[in-house]
């Protein structure tokens, strides 16, 4: 929990289990610690569907990081910095789509716009994305295992509200 715990419960859409975020002015997410060999599995493929995006935000200030979707790929700290890094997927509500920013409350967050604004609104989008491939490019460094992943709806900057699905 960063602020406030937005909601999360499992549902069944069109005969799928799904993961149902509800984000009032909240910013907490679902962790899921896992040991991944990205020599052996780089690839990472999921679904997502939002609502709606968050209106007059600027994601890449501190007043404006909030998204409707996001998913975390948390990585291993570097040297002797033992804080675990990430590498954000998110669903942008007016940054480009492609676009890319480290985050503006700490240097070890890289985030990148897979989508952008409210033209699939309501739709679900598969995304598939090499992970090893995206750290290398985003990161700068070979980096070969992850410690887990993350999922995230989050509006408490910009005191909004969002409901997505993962």
């Amino acid at each position: 929990i960063f602020n406030k715990k937005t909601s999360y419960e499992i549902i069944e859409e069109q005969g799928s289990h799904v993961v149902k975020a509800d984000s009032e002015k909240s910013a907490s997410a679902l962790y899921h610690q896992i040991d991944v060999d990205l020599n052996k599995t780089p690839y990472l493929n999921w679904r997502w569907k939002i609502t709606n995006t968050l209106k007059g935000v600027d994601e890449t200030t501190k007043e404006g990081d909030d998204y409707p979707a996001r998913l975390y790929v948390v990585i291993p700290g570097k040297g002797f910095q033992l804080t675990p890094r990430s590498l954000n997927y998110v669903w942008a509500s007016h940054a480009k789509e492609g676009s890319d920013w480290v985050s503006a409350y700490t240097k070890k967050v890289h985030l990148l716009a897979l989508q952008s604004g409210d033209n699939k609104a309501g739709q679900w989008v598969v995304e598939k994305r090499n992970i090893k491939e995206d750290l290398k490019q985003y990161f700068g460094e070979n980096i070969n295992q992850i410690l887990g992943i993350a999922i995230m709806t989050d509006t408490d900057n910009s005191q909004q509200s969002a409901v997505s699905y993962y």
